[in-house]
């Protein structure tokens, strides 16, 4: 399809890509509006679906001071919309062994001490494009409450927005990073089934369903989303 059938067929918005006026489909994501506005992606690109953290954008519409944050791959355009790419995060993380930190309450903040400086504002919660209590997270781990940081964090991508917008200079997603791993390495019940699931994956049992999964994912998208949220969940 020519390039004016599809402006024609979806309508188009105005949009601003670092400050430059762009007219393009009203039905494309920020990233493909970028792509479609004669961009290429160096950085700031990864699985294309929402899920990586890679695509981290920062958004005003027009007449509003207000900052918005969107993933690239998930946002559809607006018309007046003033888009920022972000290349990457500028948050450090901390250097420790893993090996040699034990699950006690004060790990995290021994850790990441500048967590206590969080100052409740939630700006971290408002800026997550997963919806994550961000700023209960930082809470719990204040508190030691490593499984409950762990769980609250759970959808994390990475992606850095809170980080970016953190007010005390917190990095929410590294502190919420290790303590996930600290809770899977130390804490979790281990799972009975595992090393026999393992096992079975090793010995080729799995080999069929896996190659019809592997089709699904390209044939069927729903259907794979459909089965993952109807997966059985060992307690």
């Amino acid at each position: 399809m020519k390039k004016e059938d599809v402006e024609e067929k979806a309508g188009t918005v105005e949009v601003f890509i670092m400050g430059k006026s762009y007219r393009v489909p009203a039905n494309l994501t920020i990233m493909k509006a970028i792509e479609y506005a004669g961009y290429r992606f160096i950085r700031g690109c990864g699985c294309r679906a929402g899920f990586c953290g890679a695509c981290s954008t920062v958004y005003r519409r027009e007449n509003e001071q207000k900052l918005r944050f969107a993933l690239a791959c998930q946002k559809l355009v607006e018309d007046k919309m003033y888009l920022v790419q972000l290349p990457f995060v500028p948050a450090d993380q901390a250097k420790y062994d893993l090996e040699k930190l034990k699950p006690d309450e004060n790990v995290l903040l021994r850790v990441y001490p500048e967590i206590a400086r969080c100052v409740a504002c939630n700006t971290c919660t408002k800026t997550c494009p997963q919806d994550i209590e961000v700023m209960k997270v930082i809470q719990a781990a204040i508190r030691g409450d490593i499984k409950k940081c762990a769980e609250l964090s759970f959808d994390c991508i990475q992606c850095g927005l809170c980080a970016m917008r953190c007010p005390a200079d917190i990095k929410h997603y590294h502190v919420a990073q290790l303590a996930r791993v600290l809770y899977g390495k130390h804490l979790m019940p281990k799972s009975k089934n595992l090393e026999k699931r393992i096992k079975e994956i090793e010995e080729g049992k799995f080999d069929e369903e896996i190659d019809r999964l592997i089709k699904l994912s390209k044939e069927n998208k729903e259907e794979i989303v459909r089965m993952y949220k109807e997966r059985e969940i060992e307690e």
